[in-house]
């Protein structure tokens, strides 16, 4: 048995799995295009006991550019630090 897992990160709102076993590599690749799947942190293929890494795999066949994690990061990094400063200001 083979299936793929896409974890999408939705900053604060948290982190989603998808997991369909009947979804096909070119059907993953195909999302990644169109869009459906953004902000992606990994993409596994599970085949019987083994677990692979093909998230740069998948974001080279889509040709789109791999965008690290900290460039990723540094926006809600200056929410949660302008948020921090708004909690401890005086009223």
């Amino acid at each position: 048995m083979q299936y793929f897992v896409v974890m999408i990160d939705y900053g604060r709102r948290g982190r989603e799995a998808i997991v369909d076993p009947e979804i096909t590599r070119r059907e993953v690749i195909s999302r990644v295009v169109s869009g459906e799947y953004k902000n992606i942190n990994f993409i596994h293929e599970i085949t019987d006991s083994a677990v692979d890494d093909i998230t740069s795999e998948i974001l080279a066949e889509a040709a789109l550019p791999e965008i690290g994690i900290t460039g990723a990061n540094l926006q809600v990094v200056g929410f949660d630090h302008a948020r921090d400063l708004r909690k401890h200001e005086e009223v």
